[in-house]
């Protein structure tokens, strides 16, 4: 039995697996074994005496968490957006589409700016939420708020093909069996969007894991208060800790490798649970 079998018709399966390959080794493998053989340079004892560290722990909690939030909040209105954009027809319908991308376009640190300035206790939301003894900026509120905005794109990206292909039959014969819109919703609409939802809610939670350039502006980097994982490494890095910042940043990547492979495995449960039915 061969090992290297194409799948398909068209030969070059041999050749074209090789280039993959070698494409995905130098491009993620090489530099992930980089990090690796620097973490390896540390002592086991002082390995652990690093990652246990309170301020560590503070900063990796703080980073699920926001991302958890960033990626709930997503989640609902990225869905809700998706849903509105391929159902409906309104004027503007083409530059609010084309609006759902700028994360994507915009630098993250100009991002950070523009929410610090509006956030801030004298910015122009801000300051309202300083009246009633809210504040916003350079705290964990203020984070979700960076993360949601870089987040946004991929739950509404991920949802609108699938909603735009899916066959509006379905649903009118639900309304025609006598189901209600909440229960058609429920048991034809969303069982399809399932996969999707996922898909992009994990690129988004992986996306705020790793976000840094708008979050430095906005969240302070206050240790054990508003200090995430990626501040915590380039913090590290600030003070030549090269070795502390390796291995801050080998258990955040396994962690979210970690999380990734849920969320893929989960997508997978539900393509073969609702889709493939």
């Amino acid at each position: 039995m061969k090992i290297l079998n194409a799948p398909a018709v068209l030969g070059g399966f041999k050749t074209s697996f090789t280039v993959s390959f070698v494409w995905v080794g130098s491009m993620v493998l090489l530099p992930l074994t980089m990090l690796l053989l620097t973490v390896l340079q540390l002592e086991w004892h002082s390995f652990w005496q690093i990652i246990f560290s309170q301020r560590v722990i503070s900063s990796i909690l703080l980073s699920f968490q926001m991302a958890l939030i960033a990626t709930l909040v997503n989640l609902v209105f990225g869905t809700l957006i998706a849903w509105v954009l391929v159902r409906y027809s309104f004027p503007g319908k083409a530059f609010i589409n084309a609006l759902i991308d700028l994360p994507f376009a915009l630098p993250t640190a100009v991002a950070g700016i523009v929410l610090a300035t509006l956030y801030a206790p004298n910015g122009l939301i801000g300051q309202w939420f300083a009246q009633i003894g809210w504040q916003i900026a350079f705290t964990p509120i203020g984070i979700a708020i960076a993360l949601v905005f870089v987040s946004f794109p991929f739950i509404v990206r991920a949802v609108q093909p699938v909603l735009a292909t899916q066959e509006r039959a379905l649903e009118e014969a639900a309304d025609i069996l006598g189901a209600n819109r909440w229960l058609t919703v429920r048991k034809v609409i969303l069982p399809t969007l399932y996969p999707a939802i996922v898909n992009g809610a994990g690129m988004g939670f992986a996306r705020a894991l790793g976000e840094y350039g708008s979050v430095i502006f906005i969240a302070g980097n206050i240790p054990l208060v508003s200090e995430i994982a990626p501040l915590m490494i380039m913090s590290k890095l600030d003070i030549y800790d090269v070795k502390g910042a390796a291995a801050v940043a080998f258990v955040m990547l396994v962690l979210s490798f970690a999380v990734l492979l849920l969320f893929n495995l989960w997508q997978n449960y539900l393509n073969r649970f609702f889709v493939s039915k």
